[in-house]
């Protein structure tokens, strides 16, 4: 008979997002985990604190996986790099923006950090002081996390299917196209299919020439005699 590899905490995380990615997060449980492991749940909290300290491990573990932008590009260039990677790892794992989404990961390490961090450094060397910084990465965040339900199976879906695309032949037999003739024709002429990274990157391109409009106006103000 094999010997069983002994457990680890880094065993531990990646099974559970493993066992997040297929069955969601209310198919990650400390038994469903043990299990897949071929251990006891107990065993589990040798390597675990609790429920919290599993879903903030798999949020580091996520995390880690956008990759850092060249420090060398332009900073709309570092933006773009970043914000795409996040959108591409976090669409794979759906169960991350879930859980942030719901307060019940806060990942706080270092390495989880650095892309924020870097994303955050763009904004400085755009000219924003700390609050037009802070307003900036929130319109990117609320481009990641709404493109993700907008434009993908949501949090808990398949983050290959856009959200919309079951809905869309519903809503075409429903909806009077004399009473919403506008939401009628957009409906009808978008019914072909759609490009989920394709539209998040055009999104993306919009957002980042409002920004580099608005690192422009912010220049000039500071510039401006009192």
């Amino acid at each position: 008979m094999a010997r069983r590899e002994p457990l680890n905490r880094d065993k531990v995380l990646d099974a559970a997002l493993v066992l997040a990615d297929e069955e969601g997060l209310e198919g990650l449980s400390m038994r469903r985990l043990a299990k897949s492991l071929g251990v006891e749940a107990m065993s589990l909290y040798n390597h675990v604190s609790n429920k919290a300290d599993l879903l903030d491990g798999i949020a580091e573990r996520v995390f880690c996986q956008v990759e850092r932008p060249d420090p060398a590009l332009p900073w709309p260039d570092r933006v773009r790099q970043v914000t795409l990677s996040m959108y591409r790892v976090f669409g794979r794992h759906p169960v991350l923006p879930m859980i942030l989404a719901t307060d019940q990961a806060n990942p706080t390490s270092v390495r989880a950090l650095q892309p924020l961090d870097d994303l955050v450094g763009a904004l400085f060397a755009a000219g924003f002081d700390d609050v037009g910084a802070w307003r900036a990465l929130g319109a990117v965040n609320g481009l990641v996390f709404g493109s993700l339900v907008l434009t993908t199976g949501g949090f808990t879906g398949d983050p290959g299917v856009h959200a919309g695309q079951h809905q869309v032949g519903a809503y075409i037999r429903e909806l009077d196209p004399v009473a919403l003739p506008h939401f009628s024709r957009l409906l009808r002429g978008t019914r072909a299919g759609v490009d989920t990274i394709a539209d998040f990157e055009h999104a993306l391109n919009m957002l980042i020439e409002g920004l580099v409009a608005e690192a422009g106006r912010t220049k000039l103000a500071s510039k401006s005699p009192n």
